[in-house]
């Protein structure tokens, strides 16, 4: 067996494993009864402790010297597993462990002082996880920035001083057309009541429609919607409120952008350090734009009204037009995951600047949420009304994701950059999404980026995929001009 053979044999073993405990995650989060907390706790710790003896094994280093790559997807996967080799080895075992310990219980805490309006119940536990990912930045950085290193989990060959410098350009225009906007009239709201039932069996058919493949996947309720997993089982979640189905139905097609990437990465590539997204930027990327470019069209909404008509009688909204304007309503409010396309980045600047000046030790955790309320006040411009509207909303920090939110934006970015060259290449791509014909687009998407996993970089694999390099302009074109249109501005 030549070097590189036995060295993936290895590395799909170690794959295989971490897919395991990611699926103890989703269990957690889906249907773990709650009394099973402490002993997920320990199991996660034990799982952890295994998986970092192998990503940490000196035979891997060894490997890792002399392997040759044959070809173009062994080289991608040597230079996968030499960036993981070096990161996980400057993480002490013991760290890795009680990371993986506190996880579960952090999140049960989060989602009890959530439920109970209580930030203070929670602190002690976000100041735990705090310190251990702050330690952990500091031992990747290596006298570096520890910020830098821990986003750089989910954004290679990126950091945050460029992070910043493309939310300093983007702000401006953001401001600026929120504003525009929110002086327009503001077009009805759908109201109703939405049974459950209906919601989910409808969220079933957007994700066959949207290409997800439930021989491969399955679709739950989650407090907090997300995907979990890689090729043959990739699950997703979303959640539903009876009175907006926007949140369940866009929940949904967001976690699907999620899914359908993992799924479409070609099976050469499973359980490699390939055969996954090529960044969370680039996951983001798939995400947003099956939620908003695509399904929250003018021509996708057309398509949609006739579904829920079918689906829940008559809507209290006149016609397809007004239930476009009713989809891309831009109001005041205070939820990310609810947020019109306008506003989202916003939400995500605020975040991105909190989470950096934490992990930098410039913001303690005891006044987070009056830093939170401050911020949120001066960008939006009214206050917040309890906490699980503020800095109780998002499950990330809870778990430990720090370096994780400005991958939303870059998604954002990216997502900009895939429909300017989806449009090129698919001149006919309104009237099939009019008729509910996803296909054409979400196999552009496959063809072009989803089944290539991590085989390039992830402004390459974006490149690649537009014939172009990535920048924000092209999603701030879009913005404009169909805000504009919409508010008549």
């Amino acid at each position: 067996m030549s070097g590189y053979n036995e060295l993936m044999c290895f590395v799909r073993q170690t794959e295989a494993l971490s897919q395991a405990a990611g699926r103890l995650g989703w269990d957690q989060q889906t249907v773990m009864p709650r009394g099973a907390n402490a002993q997920r706790s320990e199991e996660m710790a034990a799982l952890e402790e295994v998986l970092h003896a192998r990503r940490t094994d000196p035979r891997l280093g060894e490997w890792l010297e002399v392997a040759q790559a044959p070809d173009e997807a062994a080289a991608a996967n040597l230079r996968e597993l030499r960036r993981d080799y070096a990161r996980h080895a400057k993480v002490p075992a013991r760290l890795a462990a009680e990371l993986a310990r506190l996880t579960p219980l952090a999140q049960s805490a989060w989602e009890d002082a959530r439920a109970a309006g209580d930030v203070a119940a929670f602190v002690p536990w976000l100041s735990q996880m705090i310190a251990l990912r702050r330690e952990e930045g500091q031992a990747i950085a290596d006298g570096g920035d520890p910020y830098d290193a821990l986003m750089a989990d989910y954004e290679p060959e990126t950091d945050s001083a460029t992070v910043a410098a493309i939310f300093d350009s983007m702000r401006p225009r953001l401001v600026a057309l929120r504003e525009s906007i929110l002086g327009a009239d503001t077009p009805p709201a759908l109201t109703g009541q939405f049974p459950q039932a209906e919601q989910m069996r409808l969220s079933r058919k957007l994700a066959e429609q949207f290409g997800y493949d439930f021989t491969r996947g399955r679709i739950d309720l989650a407090v907090h919607p997300f995907s979990s997993g890689s090729g043959d089982d990739v699950r997703i979640t979303t959640r539903v409120d009876e009175r907006d189905p926007f949140n369940c139905l866009y929940s949904t097609l967001h976690e699907v952008g999620h899914g359908a990437y993992e799924q479409g990465v070609d099976a050469a590539h499973l359980l490699t350090p390939i055969g996954r997204g090529a960044s969370m930027g680039v996951h983001e990327s798939q995400s947003r734009i099956y939620e908003n470019q695509l399904g929250r069209s003018a021509s996708y909404c057309y398509w949609l009204f006739g579904a829920m008509t079918s689906e829940f009688g008559a809507l209290a909204i006149a016609d397809a037009e007004a239930f476009y304007a009713a989809v891309n309503r831009v109001t005041k409010g205070y939820i990310r995951t609810e947020a019109d396309e306008v506003q989202y980045n916003l939400h995500i600047m605020l975040r991105f600047d909190l989470e950096r000046a934490l992990i930098r030790g410039d913001l303690s955790p005891n006044a987070l949420e009056e830093a939170w309320n401050a911020r949120f006040q001066e960008d939006f411009g009214y206050p917040v009304d309890k906490p699980a509207n503020g800095v109780l909303q998002d499950v990330h920090w809870a778990v430990g994701l720090f370096g994780y939110f400005p991958t939303y934006a870059l998604g954002n970015l990216y997502a900009g950059c895939l429909h300017k060259a989806m449009r090129v290449a698919l001149p006919d791509l309104d009237a099939q999404l009019r008729a509910g014909d996803l296909a054409p687009a979400t196999g552009w998407l496959h063809e072009n980026l989803q089944r290539f996993g991590a085989l390039r970089s992830p402004r390459d694999t974006i490149a690649n995929a537009c014939g172009f390099a990535p920048d924000a302009d092209p999603l701030m074109v879009y913005l404009e001009e169909k805000f504009s249109a919409l508010y008549r501005l």
